[in-house]
């Protein structure tokens, strides 16, 4: 497995790291035995990026990821998120120190660690300036509770911010060959302060597939039956654009999902995509794509196969979007 590291003075990481959210919510029933499975063999594999969050399963996945690598720790680099709270059913975004110093105990606890890889704030509410929660973060950093720090779904104006407290390791962001808003001004400004990308939904949720059901035909537990990108005309469109990602796949021998990721890797040395998935097959399947590399006549078929605005409709149906 390839390695990257993870901006100025970060980790080391696998190229292609896992995803591990799917798991235990919002992509339809899991099986704990076969996702454990999945984990042991993406280290087997020299996958050691492992990310999660507190909110994923309301806990159940940081505990699951932390029984998965019980007797394995050394052979991971460990990524948890805090900020979406869940209390009540009720979803809110805490970037309270108060609340970072007993966010980062409880999931130390749930993952059975001493110590979290990297820390990321999963979500930026404005009404707490970035200094402040920043600040908090990099306590915990000195009294070694945490290695390095990141922000997920932030601006570059807030990441400018950030990083003047703190170095920032890594800007978690969805990006992917159908979600390239980032690359005018965010990834512009993370390579200026030595913050790597990491890639969340990099094969678009199973979208750059075209394997990914109707809305009207997932259950109800799948999130993406609500995605504004998979409804109506929309998913229609969008089909069309991955039937084009699949042709070029097709041609050059491997996966549509194995040419997002590769595309992914070419964007530069930088970005660190983080594929989810409970299935082993699909497991070996992405970390094959770590040793792909794409033409430049490949790089440009696809660039014209699917511009930057071509994809219709929103990332989500909810409040989330990229504060600034």
């Amino acid at each position: 497995m390839n390695k990257r590291t993870l901006g100025n003075g970060g980790p080391e990481v696998s190229a292609i790291g896992l995803g591990c959210m799917g798991m235990s919510e919002f992509y339809g029933q899991g099986d704990e035995q076969e996702s454990i499975a999945v984990i042991h063999r993406a280290l087997d594999l020299g996958m050691n990026f492992l990310d999660t969050a507190d909110m994923y399963g309301s806990g159940h996945n940081e505990e699951l990821v932390g029984r998965a690598i019980k007797a394995r720790r050394d052979e991971v680099v460990l990524a948890t998120k805090f900020a979406v709270r869940r209390d009540g059913g009720v979803r809110t975004i805490d970037n309270r120190p108060e609340y970072i110093r007993a966010a980062c105990d409880a999931s130390l606890q749930r993952l059975g660690v001493d110590h979290i890889d990297v820390y990321y704030m999963h979500r930026y509410n404005n009404e707490v300036p970035i200094e402040e929660s920043v600040g908090a973060m990099a306590e915990l950093v000195q009294q070694g509770k945490v290695r390095h720090l990141g922000l997920s779904e932030v601006g570059a104006q807030t990441l400018r911010r950030a990083s003047a407290v703190h170095q920032i390791a890594a800007l978690q962001s969805e990006y992917s060959l159908f979600t390239r808003g980032l690359e005018e001004t965010i990834l512009p400004t993370a390579r200026e302060v030595g913050t790597a990308l990491v890639a969340y939904s990099p094969i678009s949720r199973g979208f750059l597939t075209g394997t990914v059901p109707p809305a009207e035909q997932l259950p109800d537990d799948d999130f993406r039956k609500y995605t504004p990108r998979n409804i109506g005309e929309n998913a229609a469109h969008n089909a069309k654009l991955a039937e084009q990602v699949k042709r070029i796949a097709d041609e050059a021998g491997i996966t549509a999902a194995q040419l997002a990721l590769a595309w992914l890797l070419a964007q530069g040395d930088d970005v660190v995509p983080i594929p989810g998935t409970k299935r082993l097959k699909y497991l070996e399947e992405n970390a094959a794509a770590a040793g792909i590399t794409l033409t430049d006549e490949r790089l440009a078929e696809l660039a014209a196969a699917v511009p930057p605005d071509a994809v219709r409709g929103e990332r989500y149906a909810d409040m989330s979007r990229i504060e600034d």
